[in-house]
């Protein structure tokens, strides 16, 4: 019986470090919506349009794809924080925060992202 339960403990854990292995699901076409509204109603020269913006954040989740599982638990947490902090997510944020600790692996040829990122506008 107790046998049982240990292996049913020792499936269950494995499990959970497999979820952890896989870049996070962000929810990120309601920033990219409000993203494209915002630039609009600022009358940008270059308003960022909302496909613009999910096919960066799109690029962006490939490129984490790559490096996700090789970067560091606690840089991924502190990133995933960063990134989902107050109720926006972004992928371009996620992966710039990996790419500015300095212990991402290098990807191939990175391209410029302007993504919905929430600095974006200090740039």
């Amino acid at each position: 019986m107790n046998a049982a339960i240990f292996s049913l403990a020792l499936l269950a854990s494995s499990s959970l470090v497999e979820v952890s292995d896989k870049v996070p699901e962000l929810k990120v076409e309601a920033l990219c919506k409000a993203t494209s509204e915002t630039d609009k109603a600022m009358a940008l020269a270059l308003p960022q349009s909302f496909s613009d913006c999910m096919r960066d954040e799109t690029s962006a989740q490939q490129q984490l794809g790559e490096i996700w599982a090789a970067t560091k638990l606690a840089v991924r947490d502190v990133c995933e924080g960063e990134a989902t902090s107050g109720g926006s997510q972004s992928y371009v944020d996620l992966l710039t925060c990996i790419q500015m600790t300095g212990v991402a692996p290098a990807t191939t040829a990175t391209p410029a992202l302007r993504g919905a990122s929430k600095n974006r506008s200090k740039q």
